[in-house]
């Protein structure tokens, strides 16, 4: 077993413009969320959440060359939140149009969360589909969402996202 494999350490220097906000205006909501480094160099993923127009979600997400991770079981992520509660998705293959989910709340101090690659659950828009949960063989999309159904304003900072 490898020991990490940090997949980003957001710094004063980071370049963030490749990390690509999607709201759910791409389905005709009015949400609004967007990514920005704050003076310490934490990424800021902030917004609002709007459920008119049947909106709800706001999303970041980050793609990769294809990444072998299939000697590592876990994301490691140190992130500051608001007290709600986020989804980490990580996608196999770019094109694959489902994403394996890990939930976690935040809880409002900086903290470490740990999702084992097993209990990240497939979904497509919502449903959970009828497949296996992800195999951890390979990775080109990391992302984050937040889609509480509710409207709300959300705050995440992140410091930090590796595999264990």
């Amino acid at each position: 077993m490898m020991t990490e494999l940090i997949l980003f350490d957001f710094n004063r220097e980071t370049d963030i413009n490749e990390w690509r906000v999607v709201n759910d205006g791409v389905m005709g909501g009015l949400s609004e969320g967007s990514i920005r480094l704050n003076s310490d160099g934490h990424a800021v993923f902030s917004g609002s959440i709007s459920l008119k127009n049947n909106g709800g979600f706001s999303s970041v997400r980050h793609r990769y060359k294809t990444k072998e991770v299939s000697g590592y079981s876990k994301v490691m992520l140190r992130v500051k939140g608001d007290g709600k509660k986020y989804q980490f998705r990580i996608k196999s293959n770019r094109y694959d149009r489902h994403s394996y989910i890990g939930e976690f709340t935040t809880s409002g101090d900086w903290e470490t969360i740990e999702i084992d690659f097993s209990k990240m659950y497939p979904a497509f828009r919502g449903r959970t589909l009828d497949i296996s949960n992800y195999p951890g063989a390979q990775l080109e999309e990391i992302a984050f969402l937040i889609g509480n159904k509710k409207a709300e304003d959300f705050k995440l900072l992140i410091d930090s996202i590796s595999l264990r």
